[in-house]
């Protein structure tokens, strides 16, 4: 598998003790494309059958033993708040970050340094996107590697919605072709990532968007990408937000496993 190599296996490994590890849930988007069909709902809380989308990501970080989460809140963040409260009915703690404005992907993350002081390294996700796989394994491997960020990414057939991810077979990531560029088919950014403490040091001030002012510079600093095999779905827009309600059922019984299916 490619981008599961860095270091041998077993240095820096999960230590299942480590229960101090925390996930940052990205919720601040506006979901402008979706308003056609979800109205002012935020897009994390658009519904997936009869539960809001951000329950996949709640459910699968819990079902993996990562029970600590900050959700960065932006658009309507009091709605998401009302919703999930402290996190108690998942059987998790939810802090929140709250954007005073659109502050991006890495502005929302910088903003959130205040209650990640704890953490030598913590996990990002998208809040719009679900990505079947081993969260620990993640975590591992971005130790093995030893680098500034780590992300998974996982392979697209004719698709040229989203951008393509070069990286070696080791993993370390070596550029970047922009969406519509080149093939029609790659492996993309699935919007999962674990960084280390030192990436605040590369976010620069103000709004700023992980995938265009953070990425790209940090390339000879250490990023490296993890291939992932699992189901992978994000709602961004209204023709993938149908299709995930059909497969809605599909969806939360990926949330509760980590077994990969080759189908995306």
């Amino acid at each position: 598998m490619r981008g599961q190599e860095c270091y041998p296996s077993g240095e820096f490994a999960w230590d299942s003790s480590d229960k101090d590890t925390k996930a940052v849930l990205l919720v601040g988007g506006m979901g402008t494309r979706l308003r056609s069909v979800v109205g002012g709902t935020p897009k994390p809380l658009a519904a997936v059958g009869e539960r809001p989308f951000l329950e996949l990501l709640v459910g699968q970080l819990r079902h993996q033993g990562i029970r600590k989460l900050v959700f960065c809140a932006g658009y309507l963040a009091g709605e998401i708040e009302r919703e999930f409260g402290d996190g108690g009915r998942w059987g998790v703690a939810i802090e929140y970050s709250k954007e005073p404005s659109a502050l991006g992907t890495a502005g929302a993350v910088k903003l959130a340094e205040p209650l990640l002081r704890d953490t030598p390294d913590f996990l990002v996700m998208n809040g719009d996107s679900f990505m079947q796989m081993d969260l620990r394994q993640l975590i591992e491997f971005h130790r093995r590697c030893r680098g500034i960020a780590s992300m998974a990414v996982v392979q697209m057939k004719n698709e040229k919605r989203y951008g393509t991810v070069q990286f070696a077979p080791d993993g370390r990531v070596s550029g970047f072709a922009e969406k519509g560029a080149g093939a029609s088919s790659g492996f993309i950014n699935a919007g999962v990532y674990v960084f280390d403490r030192r990436i605040f040091g590369h976010i620069p001030p103000g709004p700023a968007s992980l995938e265009h002012d953070v990425f790209p510079k940090i390339l000879n600093h250490g990023l490296f990408a993890a291939e992932q095999h699992g189901v992978f779905i994000d709602i961004g827009t209204p023709e993938d937000y149908m299709r995930a309600q059909a497969l809605r059922e599909k969806l939360y019984d990926a949330a509760y496993t980590k077994e990969t299916d080759s189908g995306h």
